[in-house]
């Protein structure tokens, strides 16, 4: 059974075109060996009082229901550090992700709960391909 693998990083306050690109190139790579779960899949609209509960419940049962999450670290995003200390924390998930950061300017909080933080999402694609495609050899 394929792994599932959910695409976390910013998107409220985030240009749609830079939310969208790399979740598109991250899902390119990935879908024929991995079920990707993409919260942008889903069609609701920030700061609106009445999917606020929605959008976060539904993000999190995707948390629940991944392997891996795949996380752009890219910028400061409240709802991807809630998600990322939710998986590490709470559920013991594997956390790769991306960063154009330098270790010494990470938060400590996402050093602490990020499995793996590699330097850009080719990196991250190819680790997670290394690490958790399962070749069968005869």
């Amino acid at each position: 059974m394929k792994k599932k693998i959910y695409l976390s990083g910013p998107i409220m306050d985030e240009h749609v075109d830079a939310a969208k690109t790399w979740r598109e190139k991250a899902t390119l790579a990935l879908r024929d060996q991995f079920i990707i779960l993409d919260p942008m899949r889903r069609n609701f609209k920030d700061r609106e009082v009445d999917s606020a509960n929605e959008i976060t419940e539904f993000d999190l049962q995707d948390v629940r229901d991944a392997d891996i999450l795949l996380v752009n670290y890219s910028k400061v995003s409240i709802g991807t550090s809630m998600e990322v200390f939710y998986a590490a924390h709470d559920l013991g998930k594997f956390i790769v992700a991306f960063s154009p950061y330098p270790y010494k300017e990470c938060s400590p909080w996402m050093v602490r709960y990020c499995t793996k933080i590699l330097p850009d999402i080719d990196a991250a694609i190819a680790y997670i391909n290394d690490h958790f495609v399962h070749l069968d050899i005869e």
